[in-house]
């Protein structure tokens, strides 16, 4: 929404993980508006991509930085007004196979976030990007934001602690910060080399190398969002002052399972076909079955809602990757 965007006229905005998928797109929304300034590590397994904002980058300070170095942080925060944290690291699988880097990233560094925007920009607002993994297996769906969290991996129970340290210095110093708890965010910009960041990705490169892609498992029902929606909901969460302190889902209505996302994606690009796999060992054992968002809250406090049907994100997005490919495989 190009109106929504013009609300951050002037502004000083912070993006950790800008060259990333969804913070590269808050990133391009905001870009010709505000003063944006990117840090990104650019660390090959995590997703940054200076592609993501080839549109903009005349228009955007870009500071190669790790978030884990504290020591750099001051500079780049001071005097903000608006924070985007979306710096992460996403595997699931990799949180349990090295959990002391995903610790350093998912917790440890966002308390050397807070604290140097605490020292140094006081009265910026903070939005953290946090994730639906760690809610865990669902005791009842759809899940709203009073559901028990009970992370089924290392990657939830860092993220959970993430959470944690930005409402805590709400509620002990005042900075002003609100968490989104992200469910699968799919379209262009994501990473497609492999499946850490989401499986989406890795069905699009195999449609876009031999047209033909694995569905593991099948039946677990899933919500989607697509990036621009998830843009939306950062944009209003950092603009409303009834957001600070506050957890918010993101989902959607239009659940499917697996199987019938595969149908759908192969609708998009005739041709195409899949097989269905069993879960491999190292995911059966994290995998939460189904899930999908009650966003009801966000919805009515700040009146967000995802405006992109399925169909029209998986197009817009093949339709990307189809013309951008080489950029990201």
């Amino acid at each position: 929404m190009t109106r929504l965007a013009d609300s951050f006229s002037g502004a000083q905005v912070l993006v950790t993980g800008g060259l990333g998928f969804i913070g590269s797109a808050i990133t391009r929304r905001l870009a010709r508006v505000a003063d944006v300034t990117v840090v990104d590590s650019l660390i090959p397994e995590y997703g940054g991509n200076q592609e993501n904002i080839a549109p903009v980058r005349e228009l955007v300070n870009v500071n190669i930085s790790d978030v884990r170095d504290r020591h750099s942080l001051p500079s780049l925060v001071r005097d903000k007004d608006y924070i985007f944290n979306m710096a992460g690291q996403t595997s699931h699988v990799d949180s349990m196979t090295d959990p002391f880097t995903d610790l350093e990233i998912n917790s440890r560094a966002q308390l050397s976030i807070l604290e140097a925007v605490r020292g140094h920009a006081p009265k910026a607002k903070v939005v953290f990007a946090s994730t639906r993994q760690l809610y865990g297996r669902p005791d009842y769906l759809p899940v709203d934001e009073l559901h028990p969290t009970k992370p089924v991996d290392v990657n939830g129970i860092n993220k959970l602690a993430g959470e944690h340290f930005h409402l805590l210095y709400h509620q002990v110093y005042g900075i002003r910060t609100a968490v989104l708890r992200l469910t699968n965010t799919y379209g262009p910009g994501m990473r497609i080399v492999d499946a850490r960041q989401t499986f989406v990705g890795i069905w699009i490169r195999s449609i876009l190398q031999d047209c033909a892609f694995e569905v593991w498992g099948g039946a677990q029902l899933r919500d989607f969002n697509y990036v621009e929606d998830v843009v939306d909901a950062f944009l209003m969460a950092a603009m409303a002052r009834k957001a600070d302190g506050e957890i918010y889902n993101l989902g959607s209505r239009e659940v499917v399972s697996l199987t019938q996302l595969a149908e759908l994606l192969t609708e998009i690009a005739p041709g195409c076909e899949y097989a269905t796999k069993e879960f491999p060992d190292e995911r059966k054992s994290i995998d939460i079955g189904d899930y999908y968002s009650d966003h009801d809250k966000i919805e009515n406090e700040l009146g967000w809602q995802p405006r992109t049907m399925l169909r029209q994100g998986l197009a817009s997005t093949l339709a990307y990757y189809r013309a951008h490919q080489l950029a990201y495989l």
